[in-house]
């Protein structure tokens, strides 16, 4: 009997690369991670690249929010270390960078979602730009 996997069933739902499917949530905590050394390096990439990043972690927290509790124990440590780090790395931007009907329509607020409502202390003329003009 093949066993069920909420996980990889979530992530092929919302039409996910084979790559992501493989690498389950141990992959996108990995890429998460690479985000956050982007960030903190001087994340030099437009608006679009770092919503998709940030919609990253957004599979992350979908993903855990599904997964059978011994897999949320597993990557616990790793994601909340990972989140202290990239916290220290963004400031408030004032809203949600993917716009407040998105927001209100997704559920998401800047508490629980604060990914989606943070910007990079450090980032290319670009993407401040772009965000700034939201």
């Amino acid at each position: 009997m093949v066993k069920k996997d909420p996980v990889s069933d979530f992530l092929k739902g919302r039409g996910c690369p084979v790559h992501v499917l493989r690498g389950g949530l141990n992959g996108l905590i990995e890429s998460w991670k690479i985000t956050i050394e982007s960030v903190a390096k001087g994340y030099s990439l437009g608006l679009d690249d770092y919503l998709n990043d940030m919609d990253g972690r957004q599979l992350i927290e979908e993903a855990l929010g599904i997964a059978p509790d011994k897999e949320k124990k597993k990557y616990a440590d790793r994601l909340r270390q990972a989140d202290a780090c990239m916290k220290k790395l963004v400031v408030p931007a004032g809203r949600c960078l993917w716009g407040d009907e998105v927001a209100e329509a997704e559920g998401w607020s800047a508490g629980k979602n604060w990914w989606y409502f943070m910007k990079p202390l450090k980032a290319g003329p670009e993407l401040l730009t772009e965000i700034e003009d939201l």
